[in-house]
C-alpha cells in the first residue's frame, strides 16, 4: 500500500469534468475539429505519460508497462517504446483479447514491434528489478471487475514496492462513477487525458487516484469552446464567491442567520452551526434550542444570540431572519416536528440538515428556495433506497435528489457532490479522511448558511461553503493529520478560506 496525498491537490487541474461515456465522442470531435487523427492522439497522450514518468521518477532505469487490450493498452506501447527508445529497460505485458484491438492501439504496437520492442504474455514472470510500473490496463469504459488475467495483473501491481503511474484511471476504477467492483490498481500519480472524469473525484476515487494530473493533449482550443456539464471546484475558486467587503459595510450588510435545533443533550452540534456562521462572515446569528442548551451555549461562544425554541419566539425569528439552518441536534419528538412544520411554510432561503432530513424524508415535499445537505446514509432515507445505492451513483443520486427535493443538494462524502434543481453539478474537489468525525456536518451548514447571508446564490453558498469546509480541513491535516482531527478544530483557521485573499499564494 502507498502512501496517498492528504493535502489539496497543489497542481493545476481543469474546472471542467466530463461523464465517462462522453469522451469518446469528445475526443473525436476536438481531433476533427484541429485536423488531427486519433492516433496521433494516442501517440501525444503516450508522449505525455512518457514525461510525467521521467519528471517523476528521474532515477528509474527499468520499467514495466502492463497493457490492456484497448486504447488503453496502446497508450501503454507508446510509452514503451519512448522509454525504450531513451536508453531504458523496458518489460512489456500484454492481455490478448477475442476480439481485434481497435486501430489506433494497433498501430501503437506495430510501432512497438518495428522498434525492437518484445511483448510478453500476461502471465510472464515479472523481472527482479522494477523501478517504475506504467499502468495501461483498463480504460475509462470499464463498468464491472476486472476478470482474468486483469484481476491477477493488478493484484500484483498492488504487491509490489515499486510506484505507479496510472494512465487516465487506474484499472478496476470506474470512470463514470468512482466504485471499485473489484481488483484495482492503487496508484501513486494518475494522468487524466483530454478530460476530467467523475470517478476521478468522488467515490472511491481518492483509496486509488494519487495525485492526479491532467492533460489536454493540445485540444485547448477545442475544449475552452465547450461547455463541461459538471464543474471541479478547489479553494483557488473562492475568489470567485468571497471578495474583499466594503470598508463601510456593517452587520446588517451581512445577514441574519436564524439557526434552529439541539434538543436536550445536544448542545455541542447546535453550537459549532452558530459558530462556524459567525467565523464564517454572518453579521447576526440567533440560537433557538432547547431551554437546557442556553447556558453552555452562551458560555462557550458569547457572540451568539441564544433562546428557548417557543412558539413565540420562533415566529418572532422567523420574522427576524434573512436565512433559516435547521437540523443539527434537533431531533424527531413532536417539539422538533412542530418547529420543522412552522419553518416549512417560511419563503425565505434555508438550509435543512441531519434530523430536519429525516423528518423531510417522512414527510417529503419540493420547494426551491432550500439547500439540503445528507449524508450518504441521509440521502438513502431520503429516496428511499439502500445506502449502497447511492454509493453506487453519487452524481445520479444527487441529481434524483435535487429533482425530488428542488433547490440545491449537498451530497457529502469523498468527493462531495452539489447538484441544483436546474441541472448544475459540481465536485468540490477538497477535503480529506481527518473529517470523518462527529460534527463536521454541524459546521458545514454554518458555512453554508452564512454565505446565503452574504448575498451568494443558493448554488454559489453551497459550491464556496463546501470548498472554504473542505479546504480548511486540508489545511489542519497539513499541520496536523488526519487522524483525531475535531469539527471545532476548524475555526482555526477557517479564516483563511472565507477570506481568500489572505490565502498564500
Amino acid at each position: 500500500m502507498r502512501n496517498q496525498a492528504i493535502e489539496a491537490n497543489a497542481r493545476s487541474l481543469t474546472h471542467s469534468v466530463w461523464p465517462a461515456q462522453a469522451m469518446a465522442q469528445l475526443e473525436r470531435d476536438a481531433a476533427d475539429s484541429l485536423g488531427l487523427t486519433l492516433y496521433e492522439l494516442m501517440q501525444r497522450a503516450g508522449q505525455a505519460s512518457y514525461e510525467l514518468a521521467r519528471q517523476l521518477w528521474p532515477q528509474a532505469k527499468h520499467w514495466l508497462v502492463l497493457c490492456g487490450h484497448g486504447n488503453n493498452g496502446g497508450d501503454g506501447y507508446v510509452v514503451a517504446r519512448l522509454a525504450q527508445a531513451a536508453g531504458l529497460s523496458v518489460t512489456l505485458l500484454a492481455c490478448e483479447g477475442s476480439k481485434a484491438l481497435p486501430e489506433e492501439a494497433q498501430q501503437a504496437r506495430d510501432a512497438w514491434l518495428a522498434a525492437g520492442g518484445v511483448i510478453h504474455a500476461a502471465d510472464a514472470v515479472w523481472p527482479e528489478q522494477i523501478d517504475v510500473i506504467i499502468d495501461a490496463l483498463l480504460g475509462t469504459g470499464l463498468n464491472r471487475a476486472p476478470a482474468s488475467p486483469y484481476d491477477r495483473l493488478i493484484e500484483l501491481t498492488n504487491m509490489h514496492a515499486a510506484p505507479v503511474l496510472a494512465i487516465d484511471i487506474p484499472s478496476g476504477l470506474v470512470a463514470a462513477n468512482g466504485t471499485a467492483p473489484g481488483e484495482t490498481v492503487i496508484a501513486d500519480h494518475t494522468l487524466s487525458m483530454i478530460a476530467l472524469k467523475p470517478g476521478q473525484l468522488t467515490g472511491k476515487a481518492r483509496d486509488y487516484i494519487g495525485i492526479l494530473h491532467n492533460h489536454e493533449l493540445g485540444l485547448s482550443p477545442y475544449l475552452a469552446a465547450e461547455q463541461a456539464p459538471i464543474s471541479r471546484y478547489d479553494a483557488a475558486d473562492l475568489t470567485r464567491w468571497l471578495q474583499p467587503r466594503r470598508a463601510t459595510s456593517h452587520k446588517g450588510d451581512q445577514g441574519r442567520l436564524l439557526v434552529v435545533g439541539g434538543d436536550s443533550g445536544t448542545a455541542g452540534a447546535i453550537r459549532m452551526t452558530g459558530e462556524a456562521a459567525l467565523r464564517s462572515g454572518a453579521g447576526l446569528v440567533r440560537v433557538l434550542t432547547h431551554e437546557d442548551n442556553i447556558g453552555p451555549i452562551l458560555t462557550a461562544r458569547p457572540e451568539l444570540m441564544v433562546d428557548a425554541l417557543s412558539d413565540e419566539r420562533l415566529d418572532q425569528a422567523l420574522e427576524w431572519a434573512d436565512v433559516i439552518a435547521v437540523g443539527p441536534g434537533l431531533g424527531q419528538r413532536d417539539w422538533a416536528q412542530k418547529a420543522l412544520k412552522k419553518i416549512a411554510a417560511s419563503e425565505k432561503p434555508m438550509l435543512w440538515d441531519a434530523d430536519a432530513l429525516n423528518l423531510l424524508a417522512i414527510k417529503q415535499d419540493n420547494r426551491q428556495n432550500r439547500i439540503i445537505t445528507p449524508h450518504p446514509g441521509e440521502a438513502a432515507r431520503l429516496l428511499g433506497v439502500k445506502t449502497s445505492k447511492i454509493e453506487s451513483d453519487r452524481l445520479h443520486a444527487a441529481r434524483a435528489l435535487a429533482k425530488r427535493y428542488g433547490g440545491v443538494v449537498v451530497l457529502k462524502g469523498a468527493g462531495t457532490v452539489i447538484a441544483s434543481a436546474a441541472g448544475e453539478l459540481a465536485i468540490a474537489d477538497v477535503g480529506n479522511a481527518g473529517m470523518a468525525s462527529g460534527g463536521m456536518g454541524d459546521v458545514l451548514s454554518g458555512i453554508i448558511a452564512a454565505l446565503i447571508g452574504q448575498k451568494l446564490t443558493l448554488l454559489e453558498a453551497a459550491c464556496a461553503g463546501c470548498v472554504a469546509h473542505g479546504a480548511t480541513a486540508d489545511a489542519v491535516a497539513h499541520q496536523r493529520g488526519t487522524r483525531g482531527m475535531l469539527a471545532t478544530d476548524l475555526f482555526e483557521l477557517l479564516w483563511q478560506f472565507v477570506n481568500p485573499e489572505m490565502i498564500q499564494q
